[in-house]
């Protein structure tokens, strides 16, 4: 019976080291395996931020070329207002900013320098249009002028003022109508039709929103005035 009691203890002793192999065997490649997803995964995060797209200013699509200003701008739409960046300045206009309204949304850069002059907005709902006219008027020579509507850009806008904005580049200007979704980019003393400028008409039967087209956005570079 000592000797049954000694072969059990060595048989078990034999079932537990085979079962602690298998077992340490086992860990062993799934650790094996663990590491090596792990040293993948590191990779391919390492890829990815190197394959990662470079942000360009204002989060446009690419590169300027030297001697120009990046911009961004969208319309206002429903209860959203426009939104102006230039040159990384995000929220030259914007609802963050609380300097945008109903209306044309305006704002003035040093043409040379980049700097911002004035940005202003013009009820043309229930505001009056002289003093949009007054202030188009003053605009200086070599101004770069961005616009964006908010609700309706239109219903005040009289001949006068129309030719002032298509005097700084535009052309869609002179068909603007209520509630119709509108960006542009112009300057004072331009000799050609700007070719920064999108335009959606408000018709109910294709508008994304109830009473709204949807928004209009645009980007691009703008030439730097040369002296």
């Amino acid at each position: 019976s000592l000797y049954v009691g000694a072969a059990k203890l060595v048989v078990a002793v034999a079932v537990f080291l085979l079962t602690f192999y298998v077992i340490s065997q086992v860990f062993e490649i799934k650790m094996d395996a663990s590491l090596g997803n792990l040293f993948a995964r590191s990779a391919l995060d390492t890829a990815a931020r190197s394959t990662k797209p470079p942000r360009y200013k204002c989060g446009i699509s690419k590169a300027c070329p030297e001697k120009h200003f990046a911009f961004k701008m969208a319309s206002g739409a429903a209860n959203v207002g426009p939104k102006i960046c230039l040159e990384d300045n995000e929220n030259l206009m914007s609802g963050v900013k609380n300097n945008v309204g109903r209306g044309i949304n305006v704002a003035l850069v040093n043409g040379k320098t980049g700097e911002i002059l004035d940005t202003k907005y013009f009820d043309m709902w229930g505001g009056d249009v002289a003093p949009f006219i007054e202030f188009l008027k003053s605009i200086q020579d070599g101004t770069i002028v961005l616009m964006g509507t908010y609700d309706d850009g239109a219903t005040k806008l009289n001949d006068e003022a129309r030719r002032l904005i298509a005097e700084l580049g535009s052309t869609s200007i002179t068909n603007l109508g209520f509630r119709d979704n509108w960006v542009f980019c112009g300057g004072k003393g331009i000799k050609t039709k700007s070719p920064f400028e999108q335009h959606i008409k408000n018709n109910k039967d294709t508008n994304k929103y109830e009473g709204w087209p949807e928004v209009v956005e645009m980007e691009g570079c703008i030439p730097q005035k040369q002296d």
